[in-house]
C-alpha cells in the first residue's frame, strides 16, 4: 500500500511537520535508487513539498532518473547537517517515484520552483516514514509509520 504526502500528513500531522522541517533545513539530501544490476546508487537531490505531494526533480537523463524509470523504488534521507546535533532527528522516506509527464502539472511545478529546464519530475508514493532521535539524553527513539498502520514508537536505552 502506498499513499501521497497529503494522506501521510493527514494521518500523522505532527510527524509530517517534523519531517518537512528537517528537509527544509537544508537544500540537498540523499536519494538511494537501484541500478540495473540491483545494487544501490546514492545521489544528491533537492526535494519539494507542494500541493500535498513530495516532488523529486532531476536533470535530464541523470542516472538517478533513469534508475527510477526502470525501478521506481527509492529511499530519501534528510541531510543530517553539520556536527552531531541533527535538530529534529534523522528522517528518511521510502516509497515509489512516479514520473510526471503531464504538461499542466509540470508547468505548475515550474511556476513554484523555477527549475532549470528540461527536467524529470517525479511524484512520490510513500511506503514508510522513519524518524530517529535522542530523547532526554537517555533514549534512542525510533518512530515508524507505514500506510494503513498506526505510528509505532520504539524507545531504546
Amino acid at each position: 500500500m502506498t499513499v501521497n504526502w497529503a494522506a501521510f500528513a493527514t494521518a500523522e500531522p505532527d510527524l509530517a511537520r517534523t519531517v518537512e522541517k528537517r528537509f527544509g533545513a537544508y537544500t540537498h539530501h540523499l536519494l538511494a535508487t537501484l541500478r540495473k544490476d540491483g545494487s544501490p546508487r546514492t545521489s544528491g537531490l533537492e526535494v519539494r513539498f507542494l500541493n500535498g505531494e513530495l516532488w523529486l526533480g532531476m536533470m535530464p537523463d541523470s542516472l538517478k532518473a533513469l534508475d527510477l524509470r526502470r525501478d521506481p523504488r527509492f529511499a530519501l534521507q534528510a541531510n543530517p547537517g553539520e556536527g552531531t546535533g541533527m535538530g529534529g532527528g534523522d528522517v528518511r522516506i521510502s516509497g515509489r517515484a512516479i514520473e510526471v509527464d503531464d504538461v499542466e502539472t509540470k508547468a505548475g511545478y515550474v511556476e513554484e520552483v523555477e527549475p532549470p529546464e528540461p527536467f524529470h519530475l517525479f511524484r512520490t508514493e510513500l511506503t514508510e516514514v522513519v524518524r530517529t532521535y535522542v530523547e532526554d539524553d537517555t533514549y534512542l527513539v525510533v518512530q515508524v509509520w507505514k500506510p494503513g498502520e498506526p505510528l509505532r514508537t520504539i524507545r531504546r536505552t
